[in-house]
């Protein structure tokens, strides 16, 4: 029997953005089995109402509950943007969003000077980041982008050359314009074209530019919790990774690939429906979702109740029906 501090971490998106989250995660808290649920049937969640990014988050969340997870790590910063409250309200289990520690890291690098924020237009509208600054500092100014271009670039893998930086030159004039002096990658997808904005905020700047990784924040931010909360695995095994998605499209190895920095393996990727009930402490190995395709990789983790993950052969996926 898994113990609570040996169950999963539950990561969610609303693609595959957050996995680069979880690539942090596994650099930073390499024990921990997670559990990663990909919306790819309804992504974006950026140009959804409130009221349909909360009925979707729910859904995700409950999900992951049904496969044991101890916490759930909102890799979206639109959901943590909009839904991150509710969820806090609805599940019987520690919830931790993107935007607080993206504005935390934001704050200490910007020493007082306004922050740029590049996001989804759903995070931008949701005022998140202004109000999670000013949680923080009552003296720093905050200037939001919505910069929709930059996750079709990244999910395309369109991220050295021309046109990447010529799109992000166009979003990040008008936070330069504002007095901006750091900017935050306020969308999962955007630690990919890292490189481009980097380059394209210093050149308008004149000189280098604070570029804050929200995905890398909230890894740092991850690890304290578990530790302080002591849900901290005892396991000291490299951990595993189960990837559930609700659609395959054509282009998802290669894509979840480029995201997550580690190969994925598509082919053949179990099917299954998401349950109505499920209890919150039921090992991942015996849910109704596990499949024998998405949990059978061998690793430490899995032959101690966590979940599968293969060094050789690349990450398994499991599409599931919300």
């Amino acid at each position: 029997m898994t113990s609570h501090r040996d169950a999963p971490l539950g990561v969610f998106d609303s693609g595959l953005g957050g996995l680069t989250v979880v690539r942090a995660l596994r650099e930073r808290c390499p024990a921990e089995d997670i559990v990663y649920l990909g919306d790819t049937a309804r992504v974006p969640y950026g140009t959804r109402s409130p009221e349909t990014v909360v009925r979707y988050a729910l859904g995700c969340a409950r999900v992951l509950i049904g496969r044991g997870v101890k916490a759930i790590v909102v890799a979206c910063n639109t959901v943590s943007a909009v839904a991150i409250d509710m969820l806090r309200v609805e599940l019987d289990l520690p919830v931790l969003g993107v935007i607080l520690p993206g504005a935390r890291a934001a704050v200490a690098a910007s020493r007082g000077a306004t922050i740029g924020v590049l996001g989804t237009a759903g995070t931008i509208a949701s005022g998140a980041y202004p109000r999670a600054v000013a949680s923080l500092s009552t003296r720093t100014e905050v200037a939001g982008q919505a910069a929709p271009l930059l996750v079709s670039l990244a999910e395309e893998g369109w991220v050295e050359g021309e046109v990447p930086r010529l799109v992000a030159r166009r979003y990040l004039e008008p936070l330069i314009g504002a007095g901006a002096r750091s900017v935050v990658l306020g969308c999962t997808h955007f630690p990919l074209l890292r490189s481009a904005i980097e380059a394209e905020a210093a050149a308008l700047a004149g000189g280098p530019l604070p570029v804050v990784d929200s995905a890398s924040a909230t890894a740092e931010d991850v690890a304290s919790f578990l530790v302080e909360r002591g849900l901290a695995t005892s396991r000291t095994a490299p951990g595993g990774l189960a990837l559930l998605v609700t659609d395959l499209p054509k282009s998802f190895a290669a894509v979840a690939t480029r995201f997550l920095g580690e190969p994925v393996v598509a082919d053949g990727a179990g099917r299954s429906p998401a349950p109505a009930t499920a209890s919150p402490l039921a090992s991942p190995l015996a849910s109704p979702l596990a499949s024998p395709t998405a949990l059978s990789a061998a690793s430490p983790g899995a032959e101690k109740g966590g979940v599968g993950r293969s060094a050789t052969q690349g990450v398994d996926v499991e599409q599931i029906d919300l």
